[in-house]
């Protein structure tokens, strides 16, 4: 199994899926957005060269407008590769145009970085938006589980990806309950009601086959189900033997149906502990625990408790949505020189705020990603911080319910 991410690696995921969100907003007129991948061991000579003709190519562009924006990000591009003799280990990618803002205005826009994973192509394109596909499939979770939970009457087929839980297929059979008939009759109704499982059982496996051997992913399968059917599927040559293989235990569940599918992972903790679905679950869990505690325990949640818990050295984990998306403003009133500090949502325009102390409109002299600002402010104090994503059933309650931000506490704090 994929060892748990680090703290660091957590945000350096954040870091990049904010980047890849503000490159999707972006928009411009014609073919004024610029994309360019260098992969590592491409050659920036031959990269540059491409661009030097792809400028003199430009100046035929009919549009006068069209023209200087794309001969103006080429230039750009150019200047930014000036900065290194070969690509950095993971590759280069560069983003650079003009972007429409409405009215007939638009206003220059570059971005540079290092991918979070090799790049495996090498590529420039001129659109109305950035490329991203190449970079977007660096985000897919590469942890990938079947799961299957099955009786005599039903079966339900799903997929573990990452964090997320995603249904295949619900499908009800007609295998024949037991009855209270006696003699030859009764046996030869068992026989029936035998084959029947069997053509059931089968008709399963094939499905199964079909739906997860598709998947070089495949980190392994789990098997749920109430008494012994699940293992007796599971033994049997239901499965096709490369499956087979990939079984990595079964487990005792009351439902075949979706909600069977969950309590799966639920009694298959112990089995996929490192994965980011469970380690999720334990810090809701431990932080929920602490909130139904008499004066809410060892817990802080919302910005203003968790902010003051964490600056007193209180927080030892630090809960941070990825959907939290805030920033911190700097405000510096330019009358008297008082300072003071707001939150808003990310991207969005301050909105005016006054002067606590004689009432002038207060300038925005600085703005931070507010995880950013909390992950320096907790590797001050020791506190380890945990992102939390959105795809699970615990992410979602961390951000509707706590806002996006909690902390579990050494101490509890007046």
């Amino acid at each position: 199994m994929a060892p748990q991410s680090t703290p660091e690696q957590q945000l350096a995921r954040y870091e990049f899926k904010k980047t890849l969100e503000e490159l999707r907003g972006i928009k411009g007129r014609g073919t004024e957005l610029v994309t360019l991948y260098v992969p590592t061991g491409k050659n920036i000579g031959e990269v540059t060269g491409y661009l030097r003709n792809e400028y003199a190519q430009a100046q035929n562009i009919k549009s006068r407008t069209t023209r200087k924006a794309v001969m103006w990000s080429i230039e750009s591009l150019l200047n930014r590769l000036k900065g290194y003799k070969v690509p950095p280990p993971n590759g280069l990618a560069l983003f650079v145009g003009h972007m429409d803002v409405g009215k007939d205005v638009s206003v220059p826009v570059a971005y540079q970085f290092e991918p979070p994973m090799p790049l495996k192509v090498s590529a420039y394109r001129c659109d109305s938006s950035f490329w991203l596909e190449p970079l977007e499939a660096m985000l897919v979770e590469h942890d990938v589980y079947g799961l299957i939970v099955i009786d005599r009457s039903e079966a339900t087929l799903g997929w573990l990806k990452g964090r997320s839980i995603e249904v295949v297929a619900n499908e009800q059979s007609l295998v024949p309950s037991k009855h209270g008939r006696g003699g030859q009759s009764q046996r030869r109704f068992e026989r029936l009601i035998e084959q029947a499982a069997h053509e059931w059982f089968k008709k399963i496996g094939d499905m199964a086959n079909d739906v997860f051997m598709q998947n070089p992913e495949l980190k392994g399968l789990l098997i749920g189900g109430p008494g012994y059917t699940k293992e007796y599927f599971a033994s049997q040559d239901y499965l096709h033997h490369e499956l087979r293989k990939k079984i990595l235990q079964t487990y005792d569940t009351g439902y075949t149906d979706e909600f069977g599918l969950r309590e799966l992972l639920q009694n298959a903790q112990a089995t996929l502990v490192e994965l980011d679905l469970m380690r999720e679950k334990k810090l809701i869990d431990k932080l929920l625990a602490e909130i139904r505690k008499e004066g809410g325990g060892l817990s802080a949640y919302g910005e203003d408790m968790v902010r003051r818990a964490l600056t007193m050295g209180a927080v030892e984990t630090l809960l941070v949505s990825e959907g939290y998306g805030m920033d911190r403003l700097e405000l510096l009133c330019e009358s008297c020189g008082a300072k003071k500090e707001a939150t808003v949502e990310g991207g969005t325009e301050a909105v005016d705020y006054n002067c606590p102390s004689c009432g002038q409109v207060m300038e925005v002299v600085g703005r931070r990603d507010i995880v950013k600002e909390l992950n320096e402010v907790a590797a001050r104090y020791g506190t380890s911080i945990e992102l939390i994503s959105t795809d699970s059933d615990e992410g979602k309650v961390l951000l509707t319910a706590f806002g996006g931000l909690a902390g579990i506490l050494r101490y509890r704090i007046g």
